[in-house]
């Protein structure tokens, strides 16, 4: 059946974290007319609505990982994570609805994308809730950046949840960011490894597990990962965990709701009695919506594997070159990492069919959904990553559009042209 649509574009995007923006406006940059569609009244996802702060990951030189960085001013710091940028988040909320904007992307803000068009296998538009009811916006090419593979998921593509084994999924966090801390003595943590050491000599990941055998925290928080912001005085806290919510559900999701903000107050308790320059330190704010690591995973034409993050897989059909971030899996089943720590991981290269969703056409996704296995996702899933699978999106979803063909039509060579003559490097 045909669908009248009220608004034709040539790009539609779903989701406006990190991958969306980067899809929207390298679609808009490319000369598409394009649409980027998001649930919540503010632009960035995890890194606005969220609290989640640093950014993280790495990919080789010119991405729209650089030009985020760039606008936002970020603080940056080494560790083992590699580089971490804290940023203002309040800045940053009117920063990039700036970008997308300037670019000439039409935003939909507190717009719910709740259907899929289809015809046949083909995606050919979105129905979104908005004030005025339903609406349908229509698409050459469709962009899925939700995050849960939503769009896919309803346009029928092959989805996975969870690890293999067991189909456990890694917990749900709600993260919160303090103030007050006193900036001289105040501690950071990236996590369990990090060899923070007390005044006392104790080592402050011994002194987060004891606390939570003891009670003092949660069972599952047995680290209290603290990480700065690009505002003095202030810390990122990335702490809370539930287990076996299944986020992919209403009742899952305000089971892990219930849960996580029950741990902030003894979490903030914890950081007041045991972190040095914390001991003034007072809430200033938490996330407004879960944060949620793993989902749904859609498997494209080409599935990102272990070996290929393990061993820096290297791909004639390159989109995002060198990506690198740890194999970071937090526990599905308990406290900690799942594989006792975060594992290594070489620089690797993510391929064009890793965003085609199998069995869909007209459209193509990005950010922490794309198709991997489950510990590959948990390497490419950070936004600094998620950016630069985003513009790779964006930019396949404009040609394609233009071309006249679908994202799987689309010669890869054309892709890799856009994207070297826009800055980025993809090979060498």
């Amino acid at each position: 059946m045909t669908r009248t649509f009220l608004q034709e574009y040539d790009v539609l995007v779903a989701g406006g974290g990190p991958s969306g923006i980067a899809a929207a406006v390298a679609a808009a940059r490319q000369g598409a007319k394009t649409a980027l569609v998001e649930r919540y009244g503010i632009l960035g996802g995890m890194l606005t609505s969220g609290h989640v702060n640093p950014i993280l990951g790495a990919t080789a030189p010119g991405t729209f990982l650089e030009e985020v960085l760039s606008r936002l001013g970020v603080n940056r710091m080494r560790t083992r994570n590699g580089e971490e940028r804290g940023f203002d988040a309040e800045g940053a909320k009117r920063q990039l609805l700036e970008l997308a904007v300037e670019a000439g992307v039409d935003v939909f803000l507190q717009t719910p994308v709740v259907e899929v068009v289809r015809e046949g296998q083909r995606v050919t538009g979105l129905v979104i809730a908005t004030q005025e009811g339903l609406r349908s916006l229509g698409g050459r090419v469709t962009v899925d950046a939700t995050g849960d593979g939503f769009v896919a998921a309803r346009a029928g593509a092959d989805c996975r949840v969870g690890r293999e084994e067991d189909g456990r999924c890694q917990p749900a966090t709600l993260e919160f960011t303090v103030y007050g801390v006193e900036e001289e003595r105040g501690i950071t943590c990236w996590g369990g490894p990090d060899p923070v050491t007390l005044p006392d000599g104790r080592g402050y990941a011994s002194l987060c597990r004891e606390a939570a055998a003891r009670g003092e925290l949660p069972e599952n928080v047995t680290i209290v990962r603290i990480h700065r912001t690009g505002v003095p005085g202030e810390r990122g806290i990335n702490a809370t965990q539930a287990n076996g919510c299944d986020t992919l559900t209403p009742e899952g999701i305000l089971e892990a709701e219930v849960i996580l903000r029950a741990q902030i107050a003894p979490i903030l308790t914890f950081l007041r009695k045991y972190a040095p320059g914390f001991e003034g330190c007072r809430l200033k704010g938490t996330g407004s919506t879960l944060g949620v690591r793993e989902t749904r995973r859609v498997m494209g034409d080409y599935v990102i594997s272990d070996r290929d993050v393990e061993e820096g897989a290297r791909h004639r059909e390159v989109v995002v070159h060198n990506a690198w971030y740890l194999i970071d899996i937090h526990n599905p089943a308990g406290g900690g990492q799942a594989e006792g720590h975060s594992q290594p991981a070489q620089p690797y290269d993510i391929p064009y069919g890793s965003l085609l969703p199998r069995g869909v056409e007209g459209m193509l996704t990005c950010g922490r959904c794309i198709s991997g296995s489950h510990r590959a996702h948990g390497s490419y899933r950070v936004s600094g990553i998620c950016f630069a699978t985003g513009q790779a999106a964006g930019t396949a979803a404009a040609l394609a559009a233009q071309q006249g063909v679908t994202p799987r039509e689309l010669a890869v060579g054309d892709l890799q042209e856009a994207l070297t003559r826009a800055g980025v490097t993809l090979f060498g």
